[in-house]
C-alpha cells in the first residue's frame, strides 16, 4: 500500500520548491529514519557524545538514489524542525560521495538545500556561496558518522545547484521505474 510520503512529489508544481521531509533535526545525536512499511519514524542509531547533526537531515520523496533509498538532503534553515515535517526548499548544490558498506561501494550523494523561508540562509543560492570551512566540516561530519558505523564515505566532488537538480530529476525517474517494476 502506498503511503502519503511515497505519493508526495519531490517538487511542488505550484511553488517550484522541493519537498524535503525531515528525518533527523539539527543538533540531534539520535538518527531517525522513515520506515515506509510502518509509516513511522524509527530510531536507527545514536551518535557518540560530542557528535550531532550539523543541520536538519532528510530526504526527497519520490526519488531513489543508487543506494536504493530516497535522495538525502542536508537542509540549512534557522531552527531545527522535527521528524516528519515537510519543508519547502531550494537546492543549492551537492556533495558527491561514494559510500562503502560491507565491501560494496555505491554513490550516496548529499544534496544541500536551503529552506524557502529561512531568514539566515536566504543569500545562499549555490554551493559556492557556502563558506569553504563549513563545507569541510559538513564533509567531515559525514565521514566520521559513517566511520562510526564501520563504513567508508569518500567525497568525490562538490557541485552546484544545476548538478543537484539533474541528480533529483534522475532520482525521480529511477523512482518511477522502480514503482512500475513493483519495487
Amino acid at each position: 500500500m502506498a503511503t502519503v510520503v511515497q505519493n508526495l512529489p519531490f517538487l511542488d508544481a505550484e511553488s517550484g520548491a522541493y519537498n524535503v521531509i525531515i528525518e533527523t533535526p539539527k543538533g540531534s545525536r539520535n538518527k531517525y529514519t522513515y520506515d515506509e512499511h510502518l509509516q513511522l519514524y524509527r530510531l536507527k542509531g545514536v551518535l557518540p557524545a560530542g557528535a550531532s547533526f550539523p543541520f536538519d537531515f532528510g530526504f526527497l520523496p519520490g526519488t531513489h538514489g543508487e543506494d536504493g533509498d530516497p535522495l538525502d538532503v542536508l537542509l540549512l534553515m534557522d531552527e531545527p524542525a522535527y521528524p516528519g515535517v515537510l519543508v519547502p526548499a531550494r537546492l543549492i548544490g551537492v556533495i558527491a560521495a561514494e559510500q562503502t558498506e560491507h565491501g560494496n561501494t555505491v554513490r550516496n550523494d548529499r544534496l544541500l538545500a536551503v529552506s524557502s523561508i529561512s531568514r539566515t540562509h536566504q543569500s545562499l543560492q549555490d554551493i559556492k556561496d557556502i563558506d569553504k570551512h563549513l563545507l569541510t566540516e559538513i564533509e567531515h561530519f559525514f565521514k566520521s558518522y559513517n566511520a562510526i558505523k564501520g563504513f567508508d564515505f569518500e567525497v568525490v566532488g562538490r557541485f552546484g545547484a544545476k548538478r543537484a537538480q539533474a541528480l533529483v530529476a534522475a532520482g525521480g525517474k529511477l523512482f518511477q521505474k522502480m514503482q512500475k517494476e513493483g519495487g
